[in-house]
């Protein structure tokens, strides 16, 4: 198999856009994909991440050479996008992987390897481990008429790794799988960095791609939103016009004899996100704050008019909770 150029990370784009066209008489145009640009490095599992008509099925196709972008540049594994060379070093699972219905799981193996440059004879080495693999063992001679969704789903896993690629492109992996399958799925995701493989996969379960990925792209309607490391999203380690936007939780006691609108003075010039009476005499506030000095000095301010603060913790953000708040922040611009 044609080796990738090693030095070239797995997938760079730079201002890659796609407009469709759209009628005949009077064509409306439809811009898929602004100006993109973003670069995926060797070894990493790196999750896709958008709404319904996002631009991520777009994005894949350019990738892979289904559809030619409009303009801007887009290569994989060191190759242009589309380049033969490039896709025979990619195992692909589209969302929803169509195999004849006729074929067995053994055949179907047979079929997508020999698409993807392997021999007969190599194929029937490979198979069986990997239909053990994806739990299908006992099921390799039934036709894929009787298999389960979440059964074509693993099916579909076996045939992206047949011929060992370089790099996986994942559409919806865990789609249709229980809750073990979708943490088999997690392993074997992980047993192929290891191995120094890289993953790109998009998935609108953003419980599994937290738990999975190592950075995250967001796509809104075409725009790319950020691209950020998912332990910063998650720590509250991520800056924004240089400052971090973590939360940090405060339980905070305050003198019978002073007014309740106290605390929310002292905080006035802090971004309270929710602010709630715990007790008569507690208050618990949800702020965003952007640094340990910050905390000191609200902290500082707080006791300075006689408030104690009894508890004070920071909060961890999930991918999904911070996904939303992107998604907000951009319908309102």
């Amino acid at each position: 198999m044609i080796g990738s150029k090693s030095g070239d990370p797995a997938i760079d784009v730079v201002d890659l856009r796609k407009t469709y066209r759209e009628g005949w008489i009077r064509p409306k145009q439809q811009e898929a994909l602004k100006g993109i640009s973003l670069r995926v490095e060797r070894g990493e599992i790196f999750g896709l991440l958008g709404g319904n008509g996002a631009g991520k099925t777009t994005f894949i196709k350019i990738l892979l050479g289904i559809i030619r972008r409009t303009s801007g540049q887009a290569t994989l594994l060191g190759y242009p996008a589309g380049d033969k060379r490039g896709r025979q070093l990619v195992g692909y699972l589209p969302e929803n992987l169509r195999v004849p219905r006729h074929m067995t799981g053994l055949v179907a193996l047979e079929y997508y390897g020999n698409l993807s440059g392997l021999t007969t004879s190599e194929v029937r080495k490979r198979r069986g481990p990997l239909l053990e693999k994806v739990g299908l063992a006992v099921r390799a001679k039934d036709p894929v008429r009787t298999y389960s969704k979440g059964m074509l789903q693993r099916l579909g896993l076996a045939q992206a790794m047949l011929h060992d690629p370089d790099i996986y492109i994942l559409d919806e992996p865990t789609d249709g799988l229980d809750p073990s399958a979708r943490a088999q799925v997690r392993s074997f995701l992980a047993d192929l960095k290891q191995q120094g493989k890289t993953v790109f996969l998009n998935s609108h379960i953003l419980q599994e791609v937290e738990l999975i990925c190592d950075r995250v792209a967001i796509l809104d309607r075409g725009n790319l939103k950020q691209v950020e490391r998912v332990e910063n999203i998650t720590s509250g380690r991520l800056t924004k016009n240089g400052s971090a936007d973590a939360r940090v939780e405060l339980i905070v006691t305050f003198d019978l004899q002073g007014p309740p609108e106290l605390i929310a003075s002292v905080l006035a010039s802090t971004v309270i996100t929710s602010l709630q009476q715990f007790t008569p005499l507690e208050q618990r506030v949800v702020a965003k704050l952007g640094d340990q000095t910050e905390v000191d000095a609200i902290v500082d301010r707080l006791r300075s008019v006689g408030v104690s603060v009894v508890g004070l913790s920071r909060q961890r953000m999930s991918l999904e909770q911070h996904y939303l708040e992107i998604v907000a922040q951009a319908v309102t611009e």
